[in-house]
């Protein structure tokens, strides 16, 4: 396994204090909005002057915004800053439960670019405000850039240490302001989702509940698999890099800008930042110290959270160890899906993930566990929908009835690395094929594939391995629902896949796929060597889709997209094993 050294770190963080390089966007020319026909609205809040939407019109209807500044929970002199939205009529003395998010997003020029003209809060989460009538409802929103970004100081950090002391001291500091009841609970997508795990985590008895879409469970996972790195693991810290270098506003206060700037006076901070998600090691301590699922140990958060078994961006990794390591009430949707939000609509006006109650059920969630109001509607625990469309009510996930461990035989490869290019013809069928298949006799009941697959096989040769499933139908058509790649650093391999739930119908086989990584989704360093593989097993968990409670949802539309590009028509081998039926008995 190849591995960067601490002195390879030090000299990134050497020449970039030399040089005081930033990678950052492009740097606009912000100035004021005004259509001529009203005043400008450009007023910017501060922690005792509040602001409304007749005062600037990035402040939602309905609210008043303020600024804070505090310090983090580490003692390293971060100071964190705050955007606060309560109800406009909120009166004097009162309080309200606090809906808090923590990440990257929610500086005042823009998100990922700069995108705005004059100083406000952002409008990453104007969504669920609206779509929930937050502050109708009696609930401040709190938004609370994690040491990096917007007008927090420190070093971006990813969900480490410091990310997570920050979270920390942001559930503390909005459950003691004198406009909050004490009750938080925290709200994203993605990084902002990954935060609210890392809330979770922190064990803190102000958070009562935590609504988590599509977050990372695990960085390693997410960046890569058992030492083979996917792209994003430099498309990451690029992206968060110029994320933390964006323009600031030029009637923003100073206070902001200056915080902002952090990084132009620290370039050691990008350096690192770029350096750590490359790192090769899955036991080193930077990963240790980023593994959500593996810290959730005896956490008890209500969770309620979305995860895509198609994902294309955060995967399904880590995410059943997670689960089985928090112990409070969990709730969810997990279905076909891309990178979306619960409430999500595709062009055609189509819900993303086939459900149209997402507010209603996250304001229920939050009602019963901030407010101790008792549900009007009993939403299942886990609504799951798999690959054919249809819905189902879940008690708790995933639901296996029975663990079939499958004996795959032997077999051999060239570690050829073909990229995204597919091996011509010729080679497939020969000595130089980049993969085998093996293949399963038809099924002759409808199965399905819940949980986290997992293949074990013993290795002869150096350079790496990608298994992928393939559901086939009848008429040889094929479908790849299930994929990971390793390194061959040692003889004896276990490899758990991503988490799915996938229904192989009667009369389909399932194709298992163990060869050279041939997709673009890794950047792998082929061998060119053959290797020899023996001795492998399929451990699956499976259920019985006939004992289904079905309950309400629309065939999410990205299954078909997500049919189109993982299609391919292997040719047919001999069966060497069989898929039993699943158990009638759960």
């Amino acid at each position: 396994m190849r591995k960067r050294s601490a002195a390879t770190a030090a000299a990134l963080i050497t020449a970039c204090a030399v040089t005081g390089a930033l990678t950052g966007a492009a740097v606009a020319t912000p100035g004021r909005v005004t259509d001529g026909n009203r005043a400008e609205k450009t007023v910017v809040a501060t922690a005792t002057r509040s602001v409304t939407h007749e005062e600037n019109e990035r402040v939602p209807e309905g609210a008043r915004w303020t600024q804070h500044y505090f310090p983090s929970s580490d003692g390293s002199g971060t100071e964190l800053h705050a955007d606060v939205l309560l109800p406009a009529d909120l009166p004097e003395g009162a309080k309200v439960p606090v809906i808090m998010s923590a990440g990257a997003y929610f500086g005042h020029s823009g998100e990922m670019e700069v995108e705005e003209e004059h100083a406000g809060p952002s409008e990453r989460f104007q969504d669920l405000l609206e779509g929930a009538d937050l502050f109708g409802k009696g609930y401040a929103f709190v938004m609370v850039d994690t040491r990096g970004f917007g007008g927090s100081t420190g070093c971006l950090d990813l969900g480490g240490p410091g990310d997570q002391a920050d979270v920390k001291a942001a559930i503390d500091w909005s459950a003691k302001q004198s406009w909050s009841t004490g009750a938080v609970g925290m709200y994203g997508k993605s990084f902002d989702a990954y935060t609210g795990l890392l809330g979770n985590n922190a064990k803190n008895d102000a958070l009562k509940a935590v609504v988590a879409q599509e977050p990372i469970w695990d960085l390693y996972q997410h960046l890569h698999s058992n030492g083979v790195p996917r792209p994003n693991s430099v498309q990451l810290p690029t992206s968060y890099n110029r994320i933390a270098s964006l323009a600031q506003l030029p009637d923003e206060d100073k206070r902001y800008r200056t915080n902002a700037a952090y990084e132009t006076k620290h370039p050691e901070c990008l350096a690192l930042n770029s350096f750590g998600p490359t790192i090769g090691d899955p036991e080193d301590p930077y990963w240790k110290d980023r593994s959500p699922a593996t810290k959730a140990k005896d956490t008890d958060t209500p969770l309620l959270f979305t995860q895509g078994t198609t994902e294309t961006n955060t995967p399904p990794v880590g995410m059943e160890e997670f689960l089985h390591n928090h112990r409070g009430p969990q709730r969810a949707w997990i279905g076909p899906w891309d990178h979306v939000r619960g409430n999500d609509r595709t062009q055609e006006g189509k819900f993303a993930m086939g459900r149209a109650t997402w507010f209603k059920e996250t304001m229920s969630f939050f009602d019963e566990h901030l407010k101790d109001i008792d549900p009007k509607v009993t939403y299942p625990n886990y609504a799951v929908q798999d690959n054919l469309g249809n819905w189902r009510a879940e008690k708790s996930w995933p639901t296996a009835n029975r663990s079939a461990n499958l004996r795959l035989g032997n077999g051999s490869y060239l570690d050829s690395g073909a990229g995204s290019q597919p091996t011509p013809p010729e080679e497939e069928t020969g000595r130089n094929a980049g993969s085998f298949f093996i293949w399963s006799e038809p099924l002759k009941a409808a199965t399905r594939v819940t949980g986290t697959p997992r293949i074990t096989l013993t290795a002869r040769g150096e350079g790496n391995v990608m298994v992928k499933l393939h559901d086939v139908g009848p008429d040889g058509n094929a479908v790849a629902f299930d994929e990971r790649v390793s390194r061959l650093d040692q003889d004896h391999l276990n490899i758990s896949l991503k988490s799915t739930d996938w229904t192989l119908r009667a009369g389909h086989r399932l194709a298992v796929e163990i060869g050279s990584v041939r997709t673009g989704d890794w950047l792998d360093t082929p061998s060119k060597q053959k290797i020899q593989i023996s001795n492998a097993r399929l451990h699956l968990p499976l259920d019985h889709p006939a004992e289904d409670t079905a309950t309400d949802g629309d065939r999410a539309p990205w299954i078909d997209t997500y049919t189109q590009i993982n299609a391919a028509k292997p040719t047919p081998g001999p069966a060497t094993f069989t898929v039993p039926p699943a158990d009638t008995r759960r």
